[in-house]
């Protein structure tokens, strides 16, 4: 996560459970992406995903309609996605933007994310999301070409939703199901279309339950981590019902165990959705193409 820097994080990925820290060392980091790249180069969501029903429709009650919309985009059956990520500190902010998209049927997203220049890595980060299991790859790493490193989204405190420079958006739609308040804003028209706009706050351990199964994983890592328990959103939702954007506010803190205004750190989370239907390009890597980091040697005995 955005921090004080990769200093800390254990070359092993293996390790990253116990390791791995919002905090390190002297210097902060613009972004979790560069943490976690640095970290690599040093060694989806649940729910109902069955065909559109022309019984889906926005509901008139604020809260039952924002915790839908996870469920009824799920059975459009897939959607192109764009992403921002936005890290501020107290002496820093970083832009992370990308481009994707993600399969309800097969539960598969990809998305290829630009990093900003300042970051402790460089180049393009290309993300494949699964439920529980996240494959990065990076042109700057210290990796072979063409090879991915895979993880699963209990190694990582934030549980995915923001290491790797974006939040995927089976994640960003299933933090929806977890929403404790909801106030429809007004109506406002978006490329056209017709969309409700409402606001409130949202709950990820009740997200992660209400998700379950290997989909849930990341929301309730990231409970877990995040400082604020209460995370303030906003969506966009058309006559059907279905997420058109999402804007998640996330807050944990820079220095390990600081409550101190100064020592948190805010990331604001956008991702639209677009083009319900479209094909998307996304597969799982194959294992010839996981690259294994190299084992740590033993303490030689005394």
């Amino acid at each position: 996560m955005p921090g004080r820097g990769p200093e800390g994080v254990v070359s092993r990925v293996n390790k990253l459970t116990q390791s791995h820290r919002l905090t390190g060392g002297p210097a902060r980091t613009g972004a979790v992406a560069a943490v976690l790249v640095a970290a690599l180069t040093a060694c989806g969501g649940g729910g109902s995903h069955s065909s559109e029903s022309a019984a889906d429709q926005l509901s008139a009650d604020p809260l039952t309609a924002v915790r839908s919309s996870a469920d009824i985009t799920g059975r459009t059956g897939s959607a192109r996605t764009a992403t921002e990520l936005v890290t501020e500190s107290a002496e820093k902010k970083a832009v992370f933007n990308g481009t994707g998209g993600y399969d309800y049927v097969n539960r598969i997203g990809k998305l290829e994310i630009n990093v900003p220049p300042g970051a402790a890595t460089t180049g393009k980060i290309v993300e494949v999301t699964l439920p529980g299991t996240v494959y990065l790859q990076n042109s700057a790493a210290k990796i072979p070409e063409g090879k991915w490193v895979k993880l699963d989204v209990r190694q990582l405190p934030d549980g995915n939703l923001v290491s790797s420079g974006a939040t995927d958006p089976a994640s960003a739609a299933g933090a929806l199901r977890g929403v404790l308040k909801a106030e429809l804003v007004g109506s406002e028209t978006v490329n056209g279309q017709d969309l409700k706009h409402y606001k409130g706050t949202l709950d990820l351990a009740k997200a992660a339950d209400a998700t379950g199964g290997r989909g849930g994983d990341g929301l309730r890592m990231a409970a877990q981590t995040f400082t604020a328990k209460e995370v303030p959103y906003e969506v966009w939702l058309d006559a059907q019902g279905r997420l058109h954007k999402a804007v998640e506010t996330f807050t944990f803190a820079g220095v390990a165990g600081s409550k101190e205004a100064k020592d948190q750190v805010k990331v604001t989370s956008t991702v639209s959705l677009t083009d319900f239907g479209a094909a998307v390009d996304a597969s799982e890597p194959g294992a010839a193409d996981i690259y294994s980091m190299p084992s740590s040697p033993s303490p030689s005995p005394k």
